[in-house]
């Protein structure tokens, strides 16, 4: 029995007159007298294989009927192709149809739009564009855990379900097992005694609370997966539902923060260059021509750092006309980003030491008692890619920002115990995980990097 074999590995082999079997989907059919040419691609790479089936094959008059989408089974000798544009061609020797796609299938030979392509998400994996980009996705996921591996960070599953709000932003999904028709109310509000956990329940906006308690027991560990954010907002940077990166290390203060995030986004760009080079070149092609020198810079250059009075006064002092006025105690836009990291120091920037007002309740607050040890990571291209702080390890400081942001001290009694009892210096951050992919692709919509979007009013698929 003829063992089934990637197009991948068959495009990479050395010898010809080897008997090969593949499977995959037709992407195009073409033919001559008493031949069909079929391109066919299986999905583990870019390039698709030429197959030649003659009319020798029993059943050739189906295989004339063949369309674009289909799929094959197809067994024959590898040989050297006599045309152009590939090394290897199979001389098909049966061709087994598993299944004749009709001719409404929507993606044929030509370039649809994005717009298009997200009408139709569950078959986009097929073209060239998505094929590649969920390819590296897979791969950059490995490499995020390969980079902890081997700097014996421990990987933590952190619920998604949660009582809590990291943020303090109150941007929350609500999660009931009510029949919303008939909810149960008290004194006009909600009675959660009688729900699923019998108090208000959300999706988590972050696994870093969680991570915290953690690393304050095992040291360095990090986590990996959905977080959900019910912003109503439509911008191409935002989802209400995306993955992100969160490590959380003990024993460590924010300059040991920044320097392990430059060191992980250098380290994933590389794996990528190093290991998606066909895919990356696709999309330095036609969808970003200096993505390829963006990368190679990021990876290679020394990260800016500048603290935010720094920044607020570089922007302030810019001929530079912007769309939102720069001023203290505010965040910083994505065009003040992307002014910092594109015009000015034209690499990424680590911007650190924020205004306590525009930051959450955990972070470390700075001698100053205006400022937290915070920091955001900004890069080319997306803006803030990372954020992150030393966390608030002293119990009475901790409590009283939780009290300034309304936060129930007997909520969050069990994230307290973790300062009462062997309390330490800690850190962490946050990497989106879309918007690395964004950087990494050169694409510009968080809803292409990601395989079923969640945005407001979309939840298809």
């Amino acid at each position: 029995m003829i063992k089934r074999i990637k197009v991948k590995k068959l495009l990479q082999a050395e010898n010809d007159k080897n008997q090969v079997l593949v499977k995959g989907w037709v992407r195009t059919k073409r033919a001559s007298k008493g031949f069909s040419f079929l391109e066919v691609n299986d999905g583990s790479c870019l390039k698709n294989v030429q197959i030649v089936v003659d009319s020798t094959v029993s059943n050739y008059s189906e295989v004339e009927k063949l369309t674009t989408g289909s799929a094959v089974s197809v067994s024959g000798l590898l040989v050297e192709s006599i045309g152009g544009g590939q090394k290897w061609e199979i001389k098909a020797e049966s061709v087994e149809i598993l299944h004749l796609a009709p001719d409404t299938f929507p993606l044929q030979k030509k370039r649809h739009t994005d717009e298009f392509l997200r009408t139709i998400a569950h078959l986009r994996p097929r073209t060239n564009k998505y094929g590649a980009t969920f390819r590296i996705r897979s791969e950059l996921s490995h490499a995020v855990h390969q980079f902890f591996r081997e700097h014996n960070f421990y990987y933590i599953h952190t619920p998604i379900l949660t009582g809590s709000d990291c943020e303090g932003a109150g941007e929350l999904f609500r999660v009931t097992t009510f029949d919303l028709n008939n909810i149960p109310k008290s004194n006009n509000k909600i009675d959660y005694q009688n729900d699923f956990f019998g108090k208000e329940a959300n999706l988590t906006v972050s696994g870093q609370l969680s991570a915290e308690m953690f690393a304050l027991a095992l040291g360095d560990v990090y986590t990996f997966g959905p977080t959900f954010r019910a912003e109503n907002s439509n911008t191409a940077r935002h989802a209400a539902e995306f993955w992100m990166i969160e490590p959380e290390m003990a024993f460590c203060d924010l300059t040991q923060n920044i320097a392990l995030a430059e060191s992980l986004l250098k380290y994933l760009i590389h794996h990528i260059l190093d290991h998606c080079d066909e895919d990356i070149e696709l999309f330095s092609s036609f969808v970003d021509k200096q993505l390829r020198s963006t990368l190679t810079a990021i990876m290679e250059s020394e990260f800016i750092k500048i603290t935010y009075a720094e920044a607020i006064e570089i922007l302030s002092k810019t001929k530079n006309r912007f769309e939102f006025p720069v001023e203290f105690g505010k965040d910083l836009q994505s065009e003040h980003e992307r002014y910092l990291t594109e015009t000015l120091f034209q690499k990424p920037v680590v911007i650190y030491n924020y205004p306590k007002q525009i930051k959450p309740f955990y972070m470390r607050l700075n001698d100053d008692n205006q400022t937290v040890a915070a920091m955001d990571v900004l890069v080319p291209r997306i803006g803030e890619i990372i954020g992150g702080s030393q966390r608030e390890e002293r119990l009475h400081v901790l409590e009283t920002r939780m009290i300034e942001n309304y936060l129930s001290l007997e909520d969050y009694w069990w994230y307290l115990d973790s300062r009462r009892f062997g309390s330490v210096p800690h850190s962490g951050f946050g990497l989106g995980f879309e918007r690395l992919m964004m950087l990494i692709t050169g694409i510009s919509n968080i809803r292409d990097v990601i395989p079923f979007p969640r945005t407001p009013k979309n939840i298809e698929f």
